[in-house]
């Protein structure tokens, strides 16, 4: 086989083994990923029951790195102490080496009947845990048929003089051999990858046992960059756990480097297959790492504590609170932090819209604008839930999911325009009444107060549907609509009965009277949209609420309100309304 071709061989086994281990990551992380997050969460401040946490999280992920991003995304909310979130990495890091250990011997009859299993139950389920296993064991499946072809292409290397001069100069230098492979391994973010063709490698010959320590010590290393990398936009707190794990990983192997040669000669006592070598020293190193580690834990933690200080708690109110960005491979779990942030936009609505009527009652300059500054927050939090949610989405979602990213979609959507209208429209109003000196006639004032307070109940009844997603809510939540354009119509009479009786206070306010009416109108229409989805999803909404031209062709006008009112049910997609 020519070189072009051995080159070509190995680079495909290589990049099939790369995928075969993320398919794994992923069928695990998209079953138990809610699971590992509570486990490691529930670790607590016992060490050994937070290291038992990580062992058995990457035990089942096969990746420190996605362990890691869960421990800083938990540590960076105070959920886990320091020391805890260290304890999580080093049980994980040992977790790491279970795959190894168990592909090292060889299973690759298992191959054909994972494949077959994977293909059945992907194929079988649209959505759901058995689709998700069903990745698992194919991605399994790969994983044992990449490491049957790197082992048929990599063979003919044992008599290659070019790789014989690059085995010896890993041979005689373990440290540029540990380089070399921490390179490697940051590079395919997967330190089982990268082992597994180590030992490839050494149970062929390529390498000597020797070199593949090194080179394995160095994956070690090469496994922590990727966790601090990925962290390195998260604040002090979160960073802590992968620095200080990078460290002691690359303090073990600084340690470990200069007695390869002894390790060897102990673990071939032991074990006759270079392959098994490979991976029991794998093993060893992080477990002896870990138990070495794991009584000064504390001290580590202060340390870190002192370098990586958490900031002063300065609250940015527009900044997300619970968009957690390691929570994405878990769709369930990252809907879940994007509801609770979308619940933030609520509360901010609602302080808004509740202020709004005090603010259109007493001219005051200083409230109008606090009330508007309350826009930019609803803005950015908007924004970043929407960003939020494009990530999300591009992980497979099953058809539960795929709905409550439409219905949270919706709601942000509907929160954001009610903020606008606030902002751009009553509080236009209250500042051009300021200015004017104008005031409402009590009466006219009391209808508004009146609609004002149907419209908060609306509020809560929209945020209870969110919340809930209970179809006798969301029904509630829609014919309310009836009494709003009830009490519209009840307030306009009125303010035309005391137009005509020439009320002076109804006469300098009529514009801005009327103006308010429509705009807890329209607030009313987008409170209203949110039950939609749920609605629609149920059966519970109809295609239309038009009446037939035949049947009365002299109410156009009333059929036109109504279509208004019904917030474009036809040309509008749902949960979201007609302005």
């Amino acid at each position: 086989m020519g070189s072009a071709a051995l080159l070509i061989e190995i680079t495909g086994a290589v990049a099939l083994l790369l995928w075969a281990v993320r398919l794994v990551r992923t069928g695990i992380t998209r079953t138990f990923g809610g699971g590992l997050r509570s486990l490691v969460a529930r670790a607590g401040r016992n060490r050994l029951a937070a290291w038992s946490a990580g062992l058995i999280a990457a035990t089942l992920l096969q990746s420190s790195t996605a362990t890691a991003l869960i421990v800083a995304s938990l540590a960076s909310r105070d959920i886990l102490p320091t020391a805890t979130a260290l304890a999580v990495m080093l049980g994980a890091d040992v977790g790491t080496t279970v795959a190894a250990q168990i592909l090292s011997f060889h299973p690759q009859l298992l191959a054909p009947v994972l494949l077959v299993l994977g293909l059945v139950l992907f194929s079988s389920a649209e959505s759901g845990p058995r689709r998700h296993i069903g990745r698992f064991c194919f991605g399994l499946g790969l994983l044992l048929l990449s490491l049957r072809l790197l082992l048929e292409a990599t063979a003919p290397l044992r008599e290659s003089p070019t790789l014989a001069l690059v085995v010896d100069l890993l041979s005689r230098d373990p440290l540029v051999a540990a380089l070399v492979a921490a390179l490697l391994t940051w590079l395919a973010h997967s330190s089982l990858a990268i082992v597994l063709l180590v030992m490839s490698f050494a149970s062929h010959g390529v390498v000597g046992v020797e070199a593949a320590f090194a080179m394995v010590a160095g994956a070690n290393i090469g496994g922590a960059i990727a966790p601090v990398v990925m962290t390195a936009a998260s604040g002090p707190v979160g960073r802590r756990a992968p620095i200080a794990n990078l460290a002691l990983r690359t303090l073990g192997a600084l340690l470990v480097l200069p007695f390869v040669g002894e390790l060897s000669l102990l673990l071939a006592a032991l074990e006759s297959d270079p392959a098994r070598q490979v991976v029991d020293f794998h093993t060893a190193l992080n477990l002896a790492l870990a138990l070495a580690s794991l009584p000064f834990l504390p001290l580590v933690a202060r340390l870190l504590e002192r370098l990586l200080p958490a900031p002063a708690a300065e609250e940015d109110p527009g900044a997300p609170h619970y968009l957690d960005r390691n929570a994405v491979d878990t769709p369930a779990v990252a809907l879940a932090a994007a509801a609770r942030e979308a619940l933030r936009m609520g509360d901010v609505v609602e302080w808004m819209l509740q202020r709004s009527l005090e603010a259109l009652r007493t001219n005051d300059f200083a409230l109008i604008a606090e009330i508007r500054a309350k826009d930019d927050i609803l803005d950015r939090l908007h924004e970043a839930i929407k960003l939020y949610l494009i990530h999300v989405s591009r992980h497979e979602l099953d058809a539960a999911e795929s709905r409550r990213y439409q219905e949270i979609l919706s709601f942000i959507t509907n929160m954001e325009h009610i903020g606008d209208i606030v902002d751009l429209s009553l509080m236009e109003i209250a500042e051009k009444k300021a200015r004017e000196r104008l005031r409402f006639s009590p009466q006219g004032f009391e209808e508004l107060r009146r609609i004002h307070e149907a419209v908060m109940d609306n509020l809560q009844l929209a945020l209870g549907v969110f919340v809930t997603r209970d179809v006798r809510l969301a029904r509630r939540l829609v014919a309310s609509k009836t009494e709003i354009r009830a009490l519209e119509r009840s307030a306009s009479d009125s303010h035309l009965r005391r137009l005509a009786l020439g009320v002076p206070d109804s006469l300098q306010t009529t514009g801005l009277h009327l103006d308010v009416i429509r705009d807890l109108k329209r607030i009313n229409s987008h409170l209203t949209a949110i039950a939609y989805p749920l609605l629609e999803e149920t059966g519970e909404l109809r295609a239309t609420r038009l009446a037939a031209e035949s049947a009365k062709p002299s109410v156009a006008g009333s059929a036109l309100d109504a279509g208004s009112a019904a917030s474009g049910s036809r040309t509008t997609p749902p949960g979201m309304v007609a302005e």
